[in-house]
């Protein structure tokens, strides 16, 4: 991997970033990150994991090379043998790709199969693609035809089926494993986080009346890719009425003076790792009464939920014991009461209480895990609404915050 940038104090006591080596051992954090891997596969008695989502190769092995384009087709994927090599299969014959990865045993050519590249010869292709991971099995898997799969289309499904093995969900496997940090990965998230801030910093001195929400948004894309970030999975941010409900992604709506900006960064930054923080600002210096008590409110949700979380606690513990949202704000709550974070959004995903029924499942907070507090506060036909999110680590002894970016005082 590149050199990117060096963890940086905050945005607002910097006025630039250094930039410098890795501020951990990479190898040491891919050796640990296989290892995670490769533990889960032997609690679920599996003797292959295939990967082909962008975000678990990049976990197994750290291969990049265009992760967002590899998220379109089959095109890459990762075999890691529980006992036995790891195989990256590319989409040509670039071993170059693959230089300075320790992890990667082999390198082989992807016999590619989706339509795109093969047109009608995609059964041919699919075969061929199924019998190198039926012959990776046989000589490495000690009998077991167990092979887990993050996701595959029914050509590929047809072909490795057609081999005798037994397909399994590899969402298990790659979200349990991904749950617990080593210190090196947060070391590394703390250098993501120390860009998004920098560019949320960027973002705040760029907000003026008049400015679209796609050029504020722009700010905070710029300061990550030139920092040495990746990219950013949404375009979070609204301002005025299109804040409330929320999701709504930019556009060329000028923000007005008053107008609430919300926004959430869900940046991938240096090293891959995902900063994913939410603030909400007003534009100009005069904020209603109504914008000082829906802040007040989110601020109040978030620091309550952060304040409840300790390791040992379980998923249902954390839901019952979070804040009660009043009626008026019900029906406008936030998806999940907190998630997961380390290369995307992952396991876990807390929801509210109200939500619990439907969707909660058993689990317990641990240490090493790097979790997102959500919080949105709106009222059913309100005109505005208020996004905060902090990012935080689960010690051994409580929670770290890992998100630095202020508050808004003059909103409180």
């Amino acid at each position: 991997m590149p050199d990117s940038p060096s963890t940086p104090g905050h945005a607002r006591q910097h006025g630039a970033m250094e930039f410098s080596h890795a501020p951990v051992d990479l190898d040491a954090v891919r050796a640990w990150r296989l290892a995670r891997l490769r533990a889960q596969m032997r609690l679920q008695d599996v003797a292959g994991l295939l990967l082909f989502d962008p975000i678990n190769t990049r976990y197994a092995v750290d291969a990049t090379n265009m992760q967002v384009w590899a998220m379109h087709y089959e095109t890459r994927c990762v075999f890691v043998a529980l006992e036995g090599p790891v195989v990256l299969f590319d989409y040509d014959n670039h071993p170059h790709l693959a230089e300075g990865l320790p992890l990667i045993d082999e390198y082989r050519i992807m016999p590619v199969y989706y339509f795109f590249a093969v047109g009608p010869r995609g059964e041919d292709c699919a075969r061929r693609f199924g019998e190198s991971i039926g012959e990776l099995m046989r000589r490495h898997g000690g009998g077991n035809r167990r092979l887990a799969v993050d996701r595959l289309s029914q050509p590929g499904t047809d072909a490795l089926r057609a081999q005798g093995l037994t397909l399994l969900d590899a969402g298990p496997i790659t979200e349990t494993a991904r749950a617990i940090k080593s210190p090196g990965e947060v070391a590394l998230m703390r250098a993501a986080l120390a860009v998004a801030e920098a560019g949320c910093q960027a973002m705040q001195d760029a907000l003026v009346p008049g400015i679209t929400e796609n050029a504020l948004w722009a700010k905070l894309h710029e300061t990550n890719i030139r920092l040495g970030g990746e990219w950013i999975e949404t375009r979070l941010l609204s301002s005025g009425p299109r804040t409330n409900p929320w999701f709504r992604e930019c556009s060329m709506r000028a923000i007005e003076a008053g107008d609430m900006v919300s926004f959430d960064t869900d940046l991938i930054g240096p090293y891959g790792y995902c900063a994913d923080i939410s603030r909400s600002w007003v534009c100009g210096d005069r904020p209603t009464p109504e914008q000082r008590t829906l802040y007040a409110t989110a601020l109040e949700q978030l620091e309550h939920n952060i304040g409840i979380l300790r390791p040992g606690m379980g998923f249902r513990e954390v839901a019952e014991q979070g804040w009660p949202i009043p009626e008026r704000y019900l029906s406008r709550r936030y998806s999940c009461l907190l998630h997961g974070v380390g290369l995307a959004d992952e396991y876990p995903s807390i929801p509210f209480r109200p939500d619990y029924p439907a969707f909660g499942y058993d689990g317990v907070i641990e240490p090493g895990m790097t979790l997102c507090v959500e919080s949105f506060i709106g009222v059913e036909g309100g005109r505005e609404g208020v996004k905060l999110e902090e990012q935080v680590l689960v010690t051994t002894t409580g929670i770290e915050r890992l998100s630095r970016y202020p508050f808004e005082a003059d909103l409180l």
